[in-house]
């Protein structure tokens, strides 16, 4: 079980990492294009935000466990991604981007609650 999380944290950070670049680094009209409409509702500095607190939150997944300096920010870092998920589902759900809008955030909040589950509980490190 210890490695199937370990997969799912490198799945969810590099998931994570990819999105929150792309928020933190390119600007809305970029981000319009490439078929994040939802960012049409949001200023420039809450896209930035969110981008800064998926990139911490992939960092927060892999980083703390990685180096056993302090695990417990691996799984208080699934716990925030959930979070963030949530939000993007309520958005999506706000925009009527039913189904397709929530599928994949409805796939990453699974995933980061098994993970934040699995290392709060019984396979923490």
């Amino acid at each position: 079980m210890n490695v199937f999380l370990w997969v799912l944290q490198g799945l969810l950070a590099a998931a994570f990492l990819f999105a929150g670049l792309n928020k933190v680094f390119r600007g809305r009209e970029q981000l319009m294009k490439s078929g994040m409409a939802y960012v049409e509702d949001l200023s420039d500095n809450t896209v930035k935000l969110i981008g800064g607190a998926e990139v911490l939150g992939a960092l927060g997944l892999i980083l703390p466990a990685a180096t056993g300096i302090a695990p417990i920010p691996t799984p208080l870092a699934a716990t925030g991604l959930a979070i963030v998920m949530i939000g993007a589902i309520i958005t999506h759900v706000r925009r009527k981007e039913v189904p397709m809008g929530v599928i994949a955030p409805g796939v990453l909040l699974i995933l980061a609650v098994v993970v934040a589950w699995g290392r709060f509980g019984p396979y923490s490190f």
